[in-house]
């Protein structure tokens, strides 16, 4: 007997409908067609285990499996559920009337259980493209799909559950989610603020600048200075994520199986891989690819400590998604894209020792300095917004017993900067914050009046400073204009822009 059920995969953050084939005839044999990989090349022994310790039994008879389409190599052992209830309508051992409106996911322990799988969200977005009406998984993996409007979900903790559904029984309900509801109820309060931090007051304005505008921003200083404080601190003062920007960021993670119980992800992400990361770690692929620090920071920030301990080759990768803020992985096989819109935050020191250099610094010592910052490539330094020298801060502001400002208060103003560029681009699609812009979108959105262009070329000349540090001046001086809700650029917001490129600067070390 011939039985079809559907499944799915998913490649990039994206699913695919995948069709299981079934056929029971006489004979010996289990064989397995269509591209599996050894985990689902493996699932006849959890099936035999799992079907016999519920009552239920794999025939002794030839089976045929066949994933379709069959030219698509398929992954995971998401596969098992579907394949033993189609063995089992196969078999006869159960009847499934009509059952093609359904996808059936979920991996089998040997007593029958049902592990969650990885990418239940996309699954469950495509399962509704499709037409599918009801999708069948997990029990952990239930409130996860359910955000998705308009298709039943099902979620089971053993295969006997299935069963019950297959033959309508009322036993399992359909998982019911309330998505803006449960939006509210995932965002939670900051865990670090600026309030704990001493002092520092030029710096956290411009990580007020930096998140206002979704800029990219490097801080330069000694050990002890406080970058690392201030770095996490940075998400706490970034606006709030909309339901659209939660949901894209929960099917990135979900891809890689890192949910949450509520099943949604509604605080931005705070990434900070560790300098030996490799390549992969940080911008994705692999042999079954998946998306990397990069992009599990999207809409988020990503947090880079002692950047130039990282591999060259590492650092080098990140600069054209940091442009395009999406990564596209091209193998001989596959091409696969992951978005990538991040807040790059990064620190380092000044040299090898840590510290700047003092007046009786020797030659060598400015030379390993040198050394040390150029470990960093010019490209890179060129797609960071902000240079910011972060030094110690004085015995008296680190002694004293006042608050600094709250994260909250100086998150209002970065809210009121975003609401102005939301306004601004509301007609330019995919762009939200002036971090995004395009460079022909500078003419329209950064005019300059005369004596603002001259102390721009006037910078430009002195620090030799690239067509890309250019736009990057003029999307800050954009930014710096809209929190002092000014309509126009002024020379005062551009000489701020102009000297958070410190990195820039001839005879910097010096």
């Amino acid at each position: 007997m011939l039985i079809k059920v559907y499944s799915s995969a998913v490649f990039g953050i994206n699913a695919q409908l995948i069709t299981i084939e079934v056929f029971v005839d006489k004979g010996i044999g289990y064989h397995l067609v269509g591209l599996p990989d050894n985990a689902i090349k493996e699932s006849s022994y959890r099936i035999a285990a799992a079907l016999a310790n519920n009552k239920y039994k794999l025939p002794g008879k030839k089976i045929t499996i066949n994933m379709a389409p069959a030219d698509l190599r398929k992954e995971g052992s998401a596969y098992d559920l579907p394949i033993s209830v189609a063995i089992l309508a196969a078999s006869e051992q159960i009847s499934i009337t009509k059952f093609d409106d359904t996808i059936i996911l979920g991996e089998l322990s040997l007593d029958g259980s049902v592990l969650p799988i990885k990418g239940a969200l996309p699954i469950a977005i495509q399962a509704k493209k499709d037409g599918f009406k009801k999708l069948i998984l997990p029990f952990d993996n239930a409130n996860e799909s359910a955000i998705v409007d308009g298709i039943e979900v099902y979620g089971v903790k053993n295969i006997m559950e299935v069963i019950d559904i297959i033959y309508g029984k009322n036993n399992i309900k359909p998982t019911k989610i309330n998505t803006r509801e449960l939006f509210f109820e995932s965002y939670s309060k900051a865990q670090f603020d600026f309030s704990d931090v001493k002092g520092q007051e030029s710096v956290k304005r411009a990580m007020e600048i930096a998140a206002a505008g979704g800029h990219n921003i490097i801080l330069v200083g000694p050990p002890g200075s406080g970058k690392t404080m201030l770095a996490k601190r940075i998400s706490s003062i970034l606006p709030p994520m909309s339901l659209h920007e939660a949901l894209e960021t929960t099917k990135i993670h979900s891809v890689i199986g890192k949910v949450n119980s509520l099943g949604l992800i509604a605080q931005r992400p705070f990434r900070a891989p560790h300098h030996t990361c490799s390549s992969v770690a940080l911008v994705g692929g692999g042999g079954y690819p998946q998306p990397g620090e990069l992009s599990l920071a999207h809409n988020g920030v990503l947090f880079l400590d002692e950047l130039p301990e990282f591999k060259r080759d590492v650092l080098e990768v990140m600069r054209q998604p940091l442009e395009d803020r999406e990564v596209t992985i091209a193998r001989a096989k596959y091409t696969i894209t992951y978005p990538s819109s991040v807040m790059l935050v990064a620190s380092m020191n000044p040299s090898p020792s840590g510290y700047f250099l003092d007046e009786s610094a020797s030659i060598q010592s400015l030379n390993d300095m040198r050394k040390y910052l150029a470990k960093v490539s010019g490209p890179l330094l060129d797609r960071i917004d902000l240079h910011i020298e972060v030094n110690p801060v004085p015995f008296e502001e680190l002694s004293s017993t006042i608050k600094g400002e709250s994260s909250e208060e100086i998150r209002k103003r970065v809210v009121k900067a975003r609401d102005i560029q939301l306004e601004r681009f509301k007609n330019i699609e995919n762009i939200y914050y002036n971090a995004q812009m395009h460079s022909y979108l500078l003419d329209d959105y950064c005019k300059l009046d005369q004596t603002s262009l001259k102390l721009l070329k006037k910078a430009m000349d002195r620090l030799n400073l690239s067509a890309r540090a250019y736009d990057r001046i003029l999307k800050v001086a954009r930014t710096i204009a809209d929190l002092d809700e000014k309509t126009s650029i002024e020379p005062g917001h551009i000489a701020e822009a102009i000297q958070y490129r410190s990195l820039d600067r001839e005879g910097w070390l010096t």
